[in-house]
């Protein structure tokens, strides 16, 4: 569809390519370069949509975009922003943008986004409000943003979500954060360890007990999803969950209703399930350890975390947020040498994110200087005691990235052997990644994906599947506008 597209962006070069971009894509387009000349753009020239970027000369467009929509509610608008954080994704949804593009963003993404701005209208964010940004949602890195984007576009939902990614990339966290800034932010959000459970009392946690249930149920006690009630339940390792829970909580997600152990009652359930593994939950299928009717039921919404080994580029903000959240605990202020940055960023970080904050804050403690050198880096990354492989060189072939990987994965049994199947479980971890910024860079479109890796389209999906691997969420999978 041809159509008028204005784009608001202070820098002149921006504003040339994506003009060009546009027009080759067969749409009239004006540019201008403040929000003075938008509001008079939107009058004379009256666009179909609209591309604004967020800091401009004379004020912050995402702030304007709520008048914007009341005044032309027919009008999507697309809103690019420089400052890639976690609350800029969230309040372009919240004050009702139709997308939200992270610069440098792809010319490729901007027309798709203008295409699919023109088949839908946009859909009202929630009101505006909620808590501010004290969680480390940290990263400017694809990978992350591509997160950020689709935390932005379940918030205002109830789909179940299943978080996956490796341990200490910061699930927990995420589901807060869904939590925290979704409609439910005033009930509980109620966390539950599948793996520290012991098997017999997985019922019984989840789901409560009447008196004089079970030897030792001196009293009445509300499970999980009792206490979960109205807010979210955050089922943690559900990997590890017994195939006889498993059952039953398949039961409730199917019903919507539970009984406590001991109690024929049944009792109406209302939260919000948001699951995590760091397992390979079809694996498991495969192997009979994990049904396959509750994994459809907990995959409506699939998002895999990055590890941060794959979002180098996020280590240097994330170690300096640490740093400070340790001087703000009490331990001394300190600062990142650039050389010691450089070294955090060539580190392989087996316990992700999770590993980095537990370092900041033995530095911050132990160490007398000021200033963090890269000796003092180094010195502490191997604080355990065990050898460790060299860095990885910023210029290493991608087979050297993957032994020095694997040096540490072996020094990690302790001289022990790995357990048996290590080729399939390491050609897993390479066609992740592989497969995940494949269909990234190509919107979730298979078939190109397809062509690009060179595989079968069926092959693909079978792919997809087996490592539990999907595109990105858009609006049309949520089954909204």
């Amino acid at each position: 569809m041809r159509a008028r597209v204005l784009v608001t962006d202070d820098d002149a070069a921006i504003r040339t390519v994506v003009r060009e971009a546009l027009r080759r894509a067969g749409h009239a387009v004006e540019v201008v370069g403040t929000l003075a000349d938008m509001r008079r753009s939107l009058r004379s020239f009256r666009p179909h949509v609209l591309v604004t970027d967020v800091v401009l000369p004379d004020g912050n467009g995402l702030d304007h975009v709520p008048e914007l929509i009341a005044e032309y509610p027919a009008m999507p608008v697309i809103v690019l922003s420089a400052q890639n954080t976690f609350m800029t994704a969230l309040r372009a949804t919240e004050q009702g943008a139709f997308d939200y593009l992270p610069k440098p963003f792809d010319l490729a993404e901007l027309t798709q986004a203008v295409a699919d701005a023109l088949t839908r209208m946009p859909t009202l964010g929630e009101e505006e409000g909620g808590p501010h940004e004290d969680l480390p949602l940290i990263g400017r890195s694809p990978p992350m943003q591509e997160v950020f984007r689709t935390i932005a576009r379940v918030v205002s939902t109830d789909l179940t979500v299943l978080l996956l990614g490796e341990s200490g990339t910061g699930k927990e966290l995420v589901a807060r954060a869904i939590h925290d800034f979704g409609p439910r932010r005033r009930a509980p959000f109620v966390a539950v360890n599948m793996a520290a459970i012991p098997r017999e009392l997985i019922e019984s946690d989840l789901f409560g007990h009447e008196r004089g249930a079970f030897t030792g149920a001196a009293q009445r006690t509300a499970g999980r999803f009792e206490q979960a009630q109205g807010g979210t339940l955050f089922l943690d390792e559900i990997g590890d969950m017994p195939l006889e829970a498993q059952t039953r909580l398949l039961r409730v997600l199917q019903s919507g209703e539970f009984s406590p152990v001991g109690s024929a009652r049944a009792i109406r359930t209302d939260a919000r399930i948001i699951a995590a593994t760091h397992q390979d939950l079809p694996r498991l299928i495969a192997d009979g350890q994990f049904r396959e009717d509750l994994y459809y039921r907990l995959n409506v919404v699939p998002m895999r975390l990055p590890a941060l080994r794959d979002r180098g580029s996020d280590v240097g903000e994330l170690a300096r947020h640490f740093l400070d959240r340790a001087a703000a605990d009490g331990l001394p202020r300190k600062q990142l040498d650039p050389a010691a940055i450089r070294c955090l960023e060539r580190h392989g970080w087996p316990g992700n994110v999770r590993e980095l904050a537990n370092l900041m804050r033995r530095l911050a403690a132990l160490t007398r200087d000021p200033v963090i050198s890269a000796s003092l880096v180094q010195q502490q990354l191997g604080h355990l005691g065990q050898p460790q492989p060299p860095l990885v060189p910023e210029s290493a072939e991608l087979s050297e990235a993957i032994e020095q990987h694997l040096a540490r994965h072996f020094a990690a049994y302790g001289g022990d052997l790995p357990p048996d199947g290590l080729y399939d479980r390491v050609l897993a971890e390479v066609e992740r990644p592989l497969f995940r910024l494949t269909l990234a860079a190509v919107r979730g479109n298979q078939l190109k994906a397809a062509q690009i890796l060179g595989i079968n389209r069926n092959t693909l999906r079978k792919k997809l599947t087996d490592l539990g691997v999907g595109p990105a969420v858009r609006r049309n999978d949520l089954g909204g506008d």
